[in-house]
């Protein structure tokens, strides 16, 4: 199974993905190191990815997700996964349990605004809100709780 962490930039993806990770002993990959360098540049300058851009990155995530779940019992995956037909995508050829983080624009905002070293910024953030489209079968993690919170309230159903 894959567990995907979706959500907007700065939600807190990677955070969760990486002390989920260490809870429930698996491997942990964020979708963020599969862009192109092309990718990481376009969204460096503020400038959303369109679909096109997307396609082979979300193509490179369903190999390596055949892959990882070959490979392990259970592997998460960090992955914005904004719109339905991208987790339809990447559905594909794998068991993938969803874990939407949800969380306030401002709060998100401010985190961005903190965030050092990192090619997506705030400048992003409402063309992120633009095209997320919530999913209707994922767990549902509220953002402004604290991370441990977060662990402990997925940990019993994986």
């Amino acid at each position: 199974m894959i567990i995907i962490l979706m959500g907007v930039a700065g939600s807190g993806k990677t955070t969760l993905g990486k002390q989920l990770s260490l809870a429930l002993h698996c491997p942990f990959y964020d979708g963020d190191d599969f862009h192109s360098p092309e990718g990481r540049l376009k969204m460096s300058r503020g400038e959303a990815l369109t679909d096109e851009d997307r396609q082979p990155w979300l193509e490179d995530l369903v190999r390596n997700m055949k892959k990882w779940n070959v490979q392990n019992p259970q592997t998460i995956l960090a992955c914005s996964a904004l719109m339905q037909k991208y987790r339809d995508f990447l559905s594909q050829g794998s068991t993938v349990s969803w874990v939407y983080l949800r969380g306030d624009k401002a709060l998100i905002r401010e985190r961005l605004e903190k965030r050092q070293g990192h090619y997506a910024t705030a400048q992003l953030l409402d063309s992120q809100f633009e095209s997320l489209e919530e999913p209707s079968n994922a767990i549902v993690l509220e953002i402004s709780n604290p991370i441990e919170r977060l662990v402990e309230a997925l940990i019993p159903r994986f």
